[in-house]
């Protein structure tokens, strides 16, 4: 039985660069680093990086780091930008990185589910979001885009984290 893909707009990327020393667009064109974790739900990765600072080396021919693999976390010392559809009555899974992670809710409406509390989210509401046992659910009854920054952080030592690669979202 093969799976449907959802069939959500697009999103566009578009990364700079330098030809020389000119500021330049290197890539303008849809995001295509897409996994489908569960049903209706895309997480498509937009960039990553292994380094902070990050490195950004001149030049046109530079590393797509938004065409890698990588899991729920980011690379160590590192970053992960993705940006999520989640469709109306999604199964929300609870899970822990050790990251710092920045939260922006781009169209519709999702709840992120902890311990012992719900906080809702709209579009452009932003959310810091520390380390902290969460699940993500849409109980609305259309589609919400969230885009997401993840940052290694340093552990916490509570619970058991989704590591690095192995967990991909």
């Amino acid at each position: 039985m093969t799976e449907t893909k959802p069939d959500y707009p697009a999103i566009r990327r578009i990364v700079t660069g330098h030809e020389g020393e000119v500021a330049k667009v290197l890539i303008d064109a849809p995001a295509s680093n897409a996994k489908y974790p569960s049903p209706g739900t895309v997480s498509t990765l937009i960039w990553s990086t292994d380094s902070a600072p990050a490195k950004i080396p001149a030049g046109t021919d530079v590393e797509d780091m938004g065409a890698r693999i990588i899991g729920t976390a980011p690379p160590a010392k590192g970053s992960r930008f993705a940006v999520i559809d989640f469709p109306p009555g999604n199964k929300p899974h609870m899970h822990r990185t050790e990251t710092v992670d920045y939260v922006i809710v781009l169209e519709g409406e999702i709840e992120m589910d902890m311990d012992d509390s719900t906080v809702k989210m709209k579009a452009g509401d932003i959310m810091v979001q520390r380390g902290t046992n969460h699940a993500w659910a849409n109980r609305s009854n259309t589609r919400a885009r969230v885009a997401f920054v993840l940052l290694d952080a340093e552990p916490i030592g509570i619970g058991k984290p989704v590591q690095g690669t192995a967990n991909a979202r």
